[in-house]
């Protein structure tokens, strides 16, 4: 028997007074609610019930047992509507993994905007470039960015992750302006470590032809901003996301190189390990990035 029920159905007949009536409680016959207190007591190897044609009452081992089963059920209940609360309000604690440049520069405003906005709800952040499992650090939903692999995750797509080969204008001074790939073939490139997508410093032109860059490597960073810093020292070019040069761009601190040559451009999605049951602080969450970024992102438009 399952012994949830036994327990509530031998609270009930105490409450009630009678077998009959906790079995109408529950929708039993008498005689099944009484085989339910019966098989506690088998358990417990105590009477717990003084049984007479006219009422029920308690032992004194009965006595302890109701008073802890109550305690149980109310214990029970309480977690049932805490769990139910947490799938329909948001509240606890959000574990949110995040790319580190992206999530520094574009992240933290919305988590600080949606704990605002949900009272709640704690954050733990983790930023980093390696792509981990998400069950096994426990986190209920990932920024990516890149071509994912198929898995058994589920994916909501964000906002376009639009690539952009750079330069400083001291760099095009000193070694001139390109005006196909070809002219970088020597050029010193920045490059990323970490890259987690294939097609980087893959350039495509008008008539669908892909080109590689595939100049020597200056300067190898795990940290885009590093890069950037080192591009703007004109070290060389930088093959970078527009979430992280745009504003560059606009200062005209770094300029763009082969406009008529299009870079592959990626995807920028948030990952979260199952479409089944999810909790109203990711769901809103997600919401709230969906809403921030979109299909022309802040990064992307003009001042």
């Amino acid at each position: 028997m399952d012994r949830l029920t036994s327990l509530a159905v031998f609270v009930a007949a105490v409450d009630e007074g009678s077998f009959a009536a906790a079995a109408r409680r529950f929708g039993l016959s008498p005689a099944m609610a009484g085989k339910h207190v019966s098989a506690i007591e088998t358990e417990v190897h105590a009477r717990l019930l003084q049984r007479s044609t006219r009422q029920l009452s308690l032992t004194d081992a009965g006595l302890l047992y109701y008073e802890r089963c109550k305690q149980i059920l109310e214990a029970y209940d309480e977690a049932v509507r805490e769990a139910g609360d947490i799938q329909t309000s948001a509240r606890g604690t959000l574990r949110i993994a995040a790319p580190a440049t992206f999530g520094e520069m574009h992240v933290s405003g919305i988590v600080a905007r949606y704990l605002t906005d949900n009272p709640y709800v704690n954050a733990e952040v983790l930023l980093g470039d390696h792509y981990t499992d998400l069950l096994d650090i426990r986190v209920d939903v990932a920024i990516r960015i890149g071509r994912l692999t198929r898995s058994q995750l589920v994916t909501r797509r964000l906002a376009p992750c639009r690539m952009v080969l750079c330069a400083s204008p001291n760099w095009l001074a000193q070694n001139g302006t390109p005006c196909k790939p070809e002219d970088l073939h020597d050029a010193p490139r920045l490059a990323f470590s970490e890259a987690v997508s294939e097609g980087n410093w893959t350039l495509i032109d008008a008539q669908q032809q892909a080109f590689t860059l595939k100049g020597p490597c200056r300067l190898l960073a795990n940290n885009t901003q590093f890069l950037v810093a080192s591009a703007l020292a004109g070290m060389g070019i930088v093959y970078a996301p527009t979430f992280v040069l745009g504003e560059h761009i606009r200062r005209k601190t770094l300029i763009p190189l082969l406009p008529g040559y299009t870079p592959s451009e990626l995807v920028i999605q948030a990952v979260y390990p199952s479409a089944l049951h999810i909790p109203a602080k990711v769901r809103h969450f997600v919401d709230y990035l969906a809403q921030a970024f979109g299909d022309n992102p802040p990064w992307d438009k003009p001042e």
